[in-house]
C-alpha cells in the first residue's frame, strides 16, 4: 500500500464544473494526492465554488480558493464577470458564446498553479480543457497547451518544473462523461451553469452542452435542470 507522503503530487485548475471534477476523479484513480486550485475572479456563477469545496471533500483532498476578484473586476465586456452583459443561451458552439470569454483566463490559473506546484514539487500540473472548448476559446486550445508547457519550462529553469497536462486536450465532452462514469466521478456534485442559481437553468451553453454530452455518451445525468430538455 503507497503512504501518502510516497504519494505523487498533482495539482489540478479546478473549478468544481463536470471537466475538473473529471479531471481530479482520472488523477486520483492514478495514485495521485491531490492539490486543487479553485480561483474565485468575481464570477457571477460563484455557485461553482460550493461545488468544489464539496468535490474536493468527497476525495480528502487539499484545497484552496485563490482569491482574483479584483483581477476579475478589472476585466468587463464577459457574461462571467460583468453584470450588464447576459449570459447568452443556445448552444456552446454558437458566435454568441464568445461573450462568455474572460481574456487569458487559463493562463492565468495555470500559472498560478505552475508556481505552487513548482514549490509543492508537484509531479504534475493539470487543467480540464477539451476539444469541445477549442471553437470558442483560444486559451483551451492544443497551441496554448503547447506554448504552456514550453513558457513553464522556461521560467522555471534551474528549479523544480512540474509536468503541464491536459489530458482531456483532444476529447470530446462527450468522451468526458463516458470517462467520468468509469471513473466513478461524483458528476452529481459538480456544477456547469454560469448563470450560478439554485439549480443548473437548463438554457445557457454549459448547460446544454452538459446534457447532450451526457445523451450522447449514453449514461445517466444527475443534473437537475430548471427547464427541461426540447
Amino acid at each position: 500500500m503507497t503512504t501518502p507522503s510516497a504519494q505523487p503530487l498533482a495539482v489540478l485548475a479546478f473549478s468544481g464544473g463536470m471537466d475538473s471534477t473529471t479531471l481530479a476523479a482520472y488523477y486520483h484513480r492514478r495514485g495521485y494526492r491531490l492539490l486543487l486550485l479553485t480561483v474565485d475572479y468575481g464570477q457571477r456563477h460563484a455557485r461553482e465554488l460550493e461545488a468544489a469545496r464539496a468535490v474536493a471533500a468527497h476525495y480528502a483532498a487539499e484545497h484552496h480558493i485563490v482569491d482574483l476578484t479584483t483581477v476579475g473586476a478589472l476585466m468587463p465586456g464577459s457574461a462571467l464577470t460583468d453584470p450588464t452583459v447576459d449570459v447568452p443561451e443556445g448552444h456552446y458552439a454558437a458566435e454568441s458564446m464568445r461573450a462568455t470569454v474572460v481574456p487569458n483566463r487559463n493562463a492565468i490559473m495555470a500559472n498560478i498553479a505552475a508556481g505552487i506546484g513548482s514549490a509543492r514539487a508537484a509531479h504534475v500540473v493539470a487543467l480540464g480543457i477539451h476539444a469541445g472548448d477549442h471553437h470558442v476559446y483560444p486559451d483551451c486550445r492544443p497551441a496554448f497547451l503547447t506554448a504552456l508547457q514550453a513558457s513553464t519550462t522556461a521560467a522555471l529553469d534551474g528549479f523544480h518544473t512540474p509536468y503541464v497536462d491536459a489530458p482531456f486536450i483532444n476529447r470530446t465532452k462527450t468522451d468526458i462523461a463516458r470517462l467520468a462514469a468509469t471513473l466513478d466521478a461524483p458528476l452529481a456534485l459538480s456544477w456547469s451553469c454560469y448563470q450560478g442559481g439554485t439549480a443548473h437553468c437548463g438554457r445557457c451553453g454549459t448547460c446544454v452542452e452538459r446534457r447532450e454530452a451526457f445523451t450522447d455518451a449514453g449514461v445517466p445525468d444527475p443534473t437537475t435542470y430548471e427547464q427541461t430538455a426540447p
